[in-house]
């Protein structure tokens, strides 16, 4: 059969098809807006021209170094202008960024920098400690870079012969970097949290990280010129790609070395800002703080948040402090977050309890996503739309991973049946809305019932004096499993077990009521997930 002039006669050329890259991003704001403000940091205020020249400045230094096409370039760094300028710089030279954890310990750091076979290690004074050990432990011997933030006056040892500051320096403000000659080329590694066992390292493309950045402007309802405040940590997901974000829109990056409430409410009240994305934690952190440490706010706040559902009684009261809460909800492999729950008009007629358990659930694909989908695992058939019948949570499309490097079999496994699977357990509801109901590993199973952690988490949230809670299951002699409780309380509120049991059981069946509830700080990580794994332990002490 002859071939159809469609296939023959219109050509790819480089005037008709070019790679995407989210590199473009800051050269065309750069170009367009070169005055307007990047970057705000204490008292540092930087120009989008000042941004671009010091990303490349970065990548011609690199290049000097001998760095070049996937190499691994990895950043032990806060969220600072340093980091923001590796998101660019690192892969303008060919290179792939690794975001490493803050919080990681020494050995975990050490693996990493094995595994991705780092040439260069760029890291804050403050990580000193734990850095210098993981690089004794460590095989590779990257060149490392020291960065001094001014913002920070705790002291560290510097590691490597170089400043970051010098070692810019070196580098040139012109240089003539690359757009990637495929888009299917490495841009960043991300390590998984590595709860059961070593982290694996999860790539992304260039094609994937400029459409996730794409979709957050769309999801998140970005205007032109967007205050983006920094508290969630940059090395989670790239931070779920939002430094290629607001770059598209021309926006000002607001760093923060650390969440804590009085600095978000004194830049939210100082610079307006207009985003913000964050883990639950982190509006219980706002709506908790001390009244001295609040401040007025004026204007709308958008904010993002996923990991677990967000307990109903958050979601209010952020709404009533000012904050326009979005719920999405995705996973490393997915570039962040990939679901949205999209709000329809028609549910700000409902009853504020009715708006709030439509706000918990985690929605519908982001617009860059092909599909999404819950599913047996074992037949990969569709479950019913019914809000009731358990299935995983699956991906499909251009902002799921390459896959994990170096770890062919996981990578085969979590992309069988041409989905990714998330390990997450869930529901779709006859609107096509998803909802989940736990990880795999979290479903508690009592007397042959399944019992959704995260329902009783909600009841418990409920409580007036409750601030923070985690169910896990705890082994029984008669049920197999049974529900124990993990309770952080408000500051100056009280509680006892008594008292949240009853309270339990007024809002759940019987056999869903915790067993055991211990009053306890929640051990959590950097980016404020409960670390369950860790309370799963202590159940054997209750």
């Amino acid at each position: 059969m002859a071939k159809s002039p469609y296939d023959t006669d219109l050509d790819r050329t480089p005037a008709n098809f070019q790679p995407l890259t989210p590199l473009q991003f800051l050269e065309r704001a750069a170009s367009v807006f070169p005055d307007h403000t990047a970057i705000v940091h204490g008292q540092l205020r930087r120009s989008y021209r000042d941004f671009y020249a010091r990303a490349r400045r970065l990548a011609s230094a690199l290049t000097k170094r001998g760095i070049t096409k996937n190499d691994t370039v990895a950043a032990v760094l806060a969220n600072t202008p340093a980091m923001l300028e590796a998101h660019y710089g690192v892969p303008m030279a060919g290179a792939v960024l690794n975001a490493i954890n803050t919080r990681l310990d020494a050995a975990t750091v050490g693996f990493i920098l094995d595994h991705a076979d780092a040439k260069v290690l760029i890291t804050d004074r403050e990580f000193s400690k734990a850095v210098k050990e993981a690089l004794s432990l460590a095989k590779v011997k990257p060149l490392v870079i020291d960065y001094d933030d001014p913002e920070f006056s705790g002291g560290g040892e510097r590691l490597g012969g170089l400043e970051y500051e010098d070692f810019l320096k070196d580098g040139d403000p012109e240089f003539a970097w690359q757009v990637p000659g495929d888009e299917w080329d490495a841009i960043s590694l991300n390590y998984t949290s590595g709860t059961t066992g070593d982290p694996k390292g999860v790539v992304y493309h260039h094609r994937g990280a400029y459409l996730l950045a794409m979709g957050n402007v769309i999801t998140t309802a970005m205007p032109a010129h967007p205050v983006y405040l920094w508290t969630l940590p940059m090395f989670h997901c790239n931070g779920w790609c939002f430094p290629w974000t607001v770059s598209i829109v021309a926006g000002t990056h607001v760093c923060l070395r650390a969440v804590r409430a009085a600095a978000m409410y004194d830049a939210i009240a100082e610079h307006k800002v207009t985003h913000l994305c964050g883990a639950p934690i982190v509006m219980s952190t706002l709506l908790n703080a001390r009244p001295e440490e609040k401040k007025p706010i004026s204007h709308q706040v958008n904010f993002a948040t996923a990991a677990a559902p967000p307990p109903e009684a958050v979601l209010a009261g952020m709404k009533s402090a000012g904050f326009n809460v979005t719920h999405v909800y995705g996973l490393t492999e997915v570039y962040g977050p990939a679901t949205v729950n999209d709000w329809h008009s028609a549910w700000d007629e409902l009853p504020p309890a009715e708006q709030a358990a439509k706000k918990a659930r985690q929605g519908v694909r982001y617009p860059v996503l092909e599909a999404l989908d819950v599913r047996d695992p074992d037949t990969m058939q569709q479950v019913a739309h019914d809000g009731q019948t358990l299935g995983e949570v699956m991906f499909r499309g251009n902002v799921v991973m390459k896959g994990y490097l170096k770890n062919k079999s996981a990578t085969e496994k979590s992309l069988a049946g041409g989905w990714f699977h998330s390990g997450d357990l869930g529901v779709i509801h006859p609107d096509g809305y998803i909802q989940l109901k736990d990880r795999s590993k979290d479903i508690i199973i009592s007397g042959g019932e399944n019992i959704s952690s995260i329902e009783v988490e909600d009841a418990l949230y409920k409580h007036p004096a409750v601030q923070a809670a985690a169910v896990v299951a705890k082994a029984d002699e008669k049920w197999g499993e049974t529900p124990c409780a993990f309770v952080e309380l408000k500051p100056g509120q009280s509680a006892s077990a008594d008292e949240l049991v009853a309270w339990c059981r007024k809002n759940l069946a019987g056999y869903k009521v915790p067993k055991y509830v211990v009053f306890t700080e929640l051990p959590k990580t950097s980016t404020g997930k409960i670390q369950k794994f860790k309370l799963r332990d202590m159940t054997k002490d209750v």
